[in-house]
């Protein structure tokens, strides 16, 4: 972080379904984080927590550039529900009901669907191996692991297993076993998924570089698609997640993702605390 001994870093605390964040508006200014300093944030002890932490920047072509990073410093592509909440926080700062997003997974955009609700798609999802990516060529409907899961990419790599009961599956280990598949060159996120009624799924998640969630855009979204696929649901569903439920539609123009989103507190980081961090 430049300049960090003389300066507070201000932050907002957001959440979508319990899938928490710490945001950072670089708008007025460039945040240079590194992921020490990252790590000592997701720290719910001794920093504020996050599963991940969420950086707003200007966008040439867009009404902002988004970036990522997991809890564990390591950078990602795609957070739906960051989206979703950064997505709404510029709509109330704007007035704006419809945005234009810039992130490392492509342009995407934001609607306002009153009530509280907001939408974002999240772009086309990524079937084929190499775009996932995958280490080798294979069917990505049924992958040659145990229980043949379903791989999609959504701006990054999932692997979706479809079970009887989702609620019994042990996923600390289960989850953290499959993030590192060597089939996966850039670890995964896991999601056990349990068809619980017509186009409605009873999901859990294991993110990668976090661990267990509460919730998770992205992973719905994956779920949603390899429900469709495997013909198990329509291309329209719901999602219930441990934090709450979500909607995906998946559209001919991409991966429609609709829910809640809560702006929880804001606050700064103190000097000490940043110097601590980066020292």
């Amino acid at each position: 972080m430049t300049q960090t001994r003389a300066l507070t870093l201000p932050f907002m605390k957001m959440h979508g379904l319990g899938n928490d964040f710490v945001v950072l508006d670089g708008r007025a200014g460039h945040y240079d984080i590194p992921s020490h300093l990252i790590k000592a944030i997701a720290d719910r002890h001794r920093g504020v927590g996050f599963d991940q932490l969420a950086v707003i920047a200007t966008g040439d072509d867009a009404d902002a550039f988004l970036e990522f990073y997991n809890s564990d410093g390591s950078e990602s592509a795609a957070c739906g529900n960051a989206t979703r909440c950064i997505a709404r926080h510029i709509m109330d700062e704007t007035g704006k009901e419809s945005l234009r997003l810039r992130t490392r997974r492509g342009m995407l955009h934001a609607v306002d669907r009153g009530r509280g609700l907001t939408s974002v798609n999240m772009g086309p999802p990524q079937l084929d191996w190499q775009s996932i990516p995958l280490a080798e060529e294979v069917d990505t409907l049924e992958l040659p692991i145990e229980g043949s899961p379903v791989a999609t990419g959504m701006g990054n790599p999932h692997c979706t297993f479809f079970v009887p009961d989702a609620e019994a599956v042990p996923l600390a280990e289960f989850g953290a076993r499959y993030e590192h598949h060597p089939l996966y060159p850039e670890r995964t996120n896991v999601q056990v998924a349990q068809i619980t009624g017509p186009d409605r799924l009873r999901m859990r998640v294991w993110e990668r570089g976090v661990g267990i969630t509460l919730a998770s855009g992205s992973s719905s979204c994956a779920v949603a698609v390899a429900a469709a696929r495997r013909g198990l649901t329509g291309r329209r569903v719901t999602i219930d997640l441990d934090g709450g439920s979500l909607d995906i539609d998946w559209a001919e123009d991409g991966v429609w993702m609709t829910g809640g989103t809560t702006h929880v507190f804001s606050g700064s980081f103190t000097s000490d605390f940043l110097q601590a961090a980066v020292s």
